[in-house]
C-alpha cells in the first residue's frame, strides 16, 4: 500500500481531531469530507450527559427528521461495521433509544444484534404502530443469524450424537468401520490377509427414548442481551434437530418457560423483558424440576453470575445436578463481546464443583454442546 503523502495524512488528523482550535492541522474540509465530518461532530461533538462540548457542538438533538437525516449520511460515508458502532454509540451517549420507537428511525437504522438488544429493552414502552416495523428489523438480524450459524450446529451436533449413541451390536449400515478395525487388530490372520471382528463398534440411531435433553437457562439482566439474540437463535435450532429435546428458560427475578415459542426466535425475543433483578436459584430450581433422564441432559446456564437469590442454594442445586448425571455448562456470555463483568466469586465456586464459567462465542458454541453431549472436557478458550 503507497504512502500516504502528506496533505493526506493532515486530511485524516484533521477529520479524527475533529477541528477544534488546538488540532495543529490547519486543515480545511469541502465536499463530502465536509460531511463526514459534520456527521462525527454531531455524535462526538456532544458531551456523553447530553450537553454541548465547548468547540463542537452541531448535536443531533431530540428531532426525528435530523437523525434520520444523519442516520442516512452515515450510511453513505462509512461502511456497515462502522455505521453499527456509531449507531450503538448514538443510543448510549445521545439517548436516542426512545428514537427508535418510532418506525421511521427503525426503517432507517442498520440492524445487528446490538440493536436487537435495544429493541428488546424497548419492548414494552413500545407503541402499536411500531411493533410490526420492529418485529420486521429483528426477523431480519434472526434470519441472517440462523443462516450463518445452523448448517455448523446441526452437523457438529449430530456426529456428537452419533458417537454418543456407539452401540456394539450395530447394524451393517451402521458399522464404524475404522474403529471397529482398530479394536480388533490383535485378531489379525496373516494367512487370510484379514481380521477377525469378534467386536463391532457402531453408531446407535437415536430413538425417542435416546433423545438428548438441552435447559438453556438465560439471564435477562440488561448486560445480556446479545447473548439472549444468540441463544434464542441456537434454541431454535437446536429445537429443528429430532434427537435433541430442547428446554429454553429466561428468568429474573421470575422465570418464564418460552419453550412453546422456540419454533420463532423472534417470539422468544420478544417474550422477554431485559433488566431487573436476578434469581439464578430460583431458575435452576424450576430446570431441575423438569429434567427426568438426568444422564441425558445438559444444562446450559447463560448468565454473569450477581445472583440477587440464595446462593448457597444455587450452589448445592449445581452440585445435586451434577451428581445425578447431569453436564452442568455455564457460560458468562454467549456473544462476540468478549468476558463481560461477572462475579468471580460465584465464578470459581462453580469452578470447585467442576463447572468452569467462561464467555463463548456463537462460533465456539456447538463445540462446547457437542463436548458436553459426548461427556468430554469442554473446549475452554484462551482467557
Amino acid at each position: 500500500m503507497p504512502e500516504a503523502s502528506e496533505g493526506e495524512r493532515l486530511r485524516r488528523w484533521r477529520l479524527v481531531l475533529g477541528g477544534e482550535s488546538a488540532d495543529g492541522t490547519g486543515c480545511s474540509l469541502a465536499g463530502a469530507d465536509a460531511a463526514m465530518d459534520g456527521a462525527l461532530t454531531a455524535l462526538y461533538g456532544t458531551a456523553p450527559n447530553g450537553g454541548r462540548s465547548k468547540d463542537r457542538g452541531a448535536g443531533l438533538g431530540s428531532s426525528s427528521p435530523s437523525v434520520a437525516r444523519w442516520l442516512g449520511d452515515i450510511r453513505t460515508y462509512f461502511p456497515s461495521s462502522v455505521v453499527q458502532v456509531m449507531q450503538r454509540d448514538a443510543i448510549e451517549r445521545l439517548d436516542l433509544a426512545t428514537l427508535l420507537l418510532e418506525p421511521e428511525m427503525l426503517e432507517a437504522v442498520e440492524a445487528d444484534v446490538h440493536l436487537v438488544g435495544t429493541l428488546i429493552s424497548l419492548n414494552k414502552a413500545m407503541p402499536e404502530t411500531t411493533k410490526e416495523t420492529a418485529r420486521a428489523v429483528v426477523r431480519k438480524v434472526v434470519d441472517d443469524l440462523e443462516k450463518r450459524l445452523a448448517t455448523r450446529t446441526r452437523s457438529t451436533l449430530t456426529g456428537a450424537l452419533d458417537r454418543s449413541a456407539r452401540t456394539s451390536r450395530p447394524r451393517h449400515q451402521d458399522i464404524d468401520w475404522d474403529r471397529t478395525i482398530r479394536s480388533n487388530l490383535k485378531n489379525y490372520l496373516p494367512e487370510f490377509s484379514t481380521v477377525v471382528p469378534e467386536r463391532l463398534i457402531g453408531y446407535g440411531r437415536a430413538s425417542q427414548s435416546m433423545k438428548k435433553e438441552v435447559v438453556l437457562c438465560i439471564d435477562q439482566s440488561g448486560s445480556m442481551a446479545a447473548s439472549i439474540v444468540y441463544a434464542s437463535v441456537f434454541g431454535a435450532v437446536l429445537a429443528s434437530m429430532r434427537a435433541i429435546a430442547t428446554r429454553l428458560v429466561v428468568f429474573d427475578t421470575a422465570v418464564v418457560d418460552l419453550t412453546d415459542q422456540l419454533d420463532d426466535p423472534v417470539d422468544v425475543l420478544f417474550g422477554t423483558q431485559l433488566g431487573g433483578g436476578t434469581d439464578i436459584n430460583r431458575a435452576l430450581a424450576y430446570c431441575q424440576s423438569q429434567i427426568s433422564r438426568p444422564a441425558d441432559t445438559v444444562v446450559v446456564l447463560i448468565s454473569d453470575l450477581y445472583e440477587g437469590g440464595i446462593r448457597d442454594e444455587m450452589l448445592k442445586r449445581v452440585a445435586a445436578m451434577k451428581a445425578s448425571g447431569v453436564q452442568f455448562v455455564a457460560l458468562l456470555a454467549l456473544s462476540d463481546e468478549g468476558t463481560p463483568a461477572y462475579d468471580r466469586g460465584h465464578a470459581a465456586a462453580l469452578a470447585e464443583l467442576g463447572v468452569p464459567a467462561f464467555a463463548c462465542t456463537p462460533d465456539l458454541f456447538p463445540d462446547v454442546m457437542a463436548a458436553a453431549i459426548e461427556k468430554r472436557p469442554l473446549p475452554i478458550p484462551d482467557r
